[in-house]
């Protein structure tokens, strides 16, 4: 018996044989070279068997010289379902076409739900979507990805501290955390005022207690700055002091900054690759080959296929290759010099409180060694310095 999957792809016929030289014929088809099987004789004394497709021709041929009849009773393979296609084509290109159109619907964007925001946080995060190409109408394989989304928002809208984004079927979730400045809240037990650091007073704001110093006064740490304990004899009484207390705190820093570098730049050039990924195996589709690039950065983005609100285990890839160059900065004493002091600076804001500022600055000592300029520096500061202490 032939192999059922060449047969398949060939094609085959099952014939009905009727007649007295029913053996003749089989032999005589055997001795042609062509290939019988599965031959079963019915009820009637007609045998039934099949052949290949192209064999038809030297069964006819042969059948002539013996007294038999032969029917086709039907043709199996390939090259039938393809005859069926081509005929039901209308119907089967509709459904093809009906598939890849929900395919594509499914892959669009047809709603963006935004929940705990404030009527007019919600109208920035949809000005930002927008300006990020997220708006109803838009294809996902034209969005970043979810967490890209999620870094951008968070650094756009200043008035939210952490927003989800989450894509269910064709729908933007977007589930939002608003600051909310905290309430100040009454001590629970009577306390003084006393100072965090070394300084010198350069203002007062007293809502409860007595002040124990003056403006342009020196303290130091631990020193009382407001008492907890106001009025004389029988009307003397402990309260929770409030207030602020800003004195001239200094600070010393030390940086450096080289005056030549080299590092990567972009110059610009890029090139795209397309491909299709079918689980764990991909298939390329477009801009793949050699970039010509000597050195370069390759940047993948994934975009799942959704059928129906499903993720399917087909993904749209997207590689954009980036080509580099080595960039050589070279810098004055003085640049370098700017850039020493500005950095002290960043490094400073980060330590101290978002309301102090910086009032002045004193360049200590600076030198050049090592090809790099380094800077030791002495930071005058205007901070709060109060804080509450339980009177005991």
């Amino acid at each position: 018996m032939k192999n059922r999957w060449i047969t398949f792809l060939s094609g085959r016929v099952l014939v009905k044989a009727d007649g007295q030289g029913l053996e003749l014929l089989l032999n005589k088809m055997t001795r042609d070279g062509i290939a019988i099987w599965r031959v079963k004789r019915i009820k009637t004394g007609a045998m039934h068997f099949y052949i290949s497709l192209q064999d038809i021709h030297k069964l006819r041929k042969a059948a002539r010289r013996f007294n038999c009849r032969i029917s086709f009773v039907r043709g199996e393979g390939a090259p039938f379902l393809l005859k069926r296609l081509f005929k039901n084509s209308g119907f089967f290109g509709g459904m093809i076409i009906f598939l890849i159109l929900i395919t594509v619907l499914s892959n669009i964007t047809w709603g963006i739900d935004i929940k705990g925001a404030n009527p007019e946080t919600e109208h920035k995060i949809r000005k930002e979507l927008t300006k990020l190409g997220i708006r109803i109408g838009t294809s996902h394989f034209l969005n970043q990805d979810l967490e890209k989304i999620q870094r951008e928002l968070t650094e756009r809208v200043d008035n939210i501290t952490w927003i989800g984004v989450e894509l269910k079927g064709t729908t933007f979730h977007f589930q939002v955390v608003e600051k909310t400045e905290p309430k100040e809240q009454e001590a629970r037990s009577p306390s003084h005022l006393i100072a965090t650091k070394k300084a010198v007073i350069e203002k007062l704001f007293v809502e409860k207690g007595k002040p124990l110093v003056k403006v342009d006064q020196f303290v130091e740490k631990g020193q009382l700055l407001v008492s907890g304990t106001i009025g004389e004899g029988k009307s003397k009484k402990t309260v929770s002091a409030r207030g602020e207390v800003w004195g001239k705190t200094w600070y010393q820093t030390y940086a450096e900054f080289p005056i030549s570098s080299t590092f990567q730049v972009f110059n610009g050039e890029e090139k795209r690759a397309h491909a299709l990924k079918f689980a764990s195996f991909s298939v390329p589709v477009w801009g793949f080959g050699n970039t010509g690039f000597k050195s370069f950065e390759v940047e993948t983005e994934v975009y799942p296929v959704r059928f129906l609100g499903k993720k399917l285990p087909i993904a749209y890839v997207r590689k954009t290759t980036r080509e580099t160059e080595e960039y050589e900065r070279s810098l004055t004493k003085k640049q370098a010099w700017k850039a020493a002091r500005e950095l002290a600076r960043r490094d400073l804001i980060k330590t101290i409180a978002e309301d102090a500022r910086i009032d002045d600055e004193i360049i200590l000592h600076e030198k050049v060694e090592n090809g790099k300029v380094k800077l030791t520096i002495y930071f005058q500061v205007i901070e709060n310095i109060a804080k509450e202490k339980p009177i005991t």
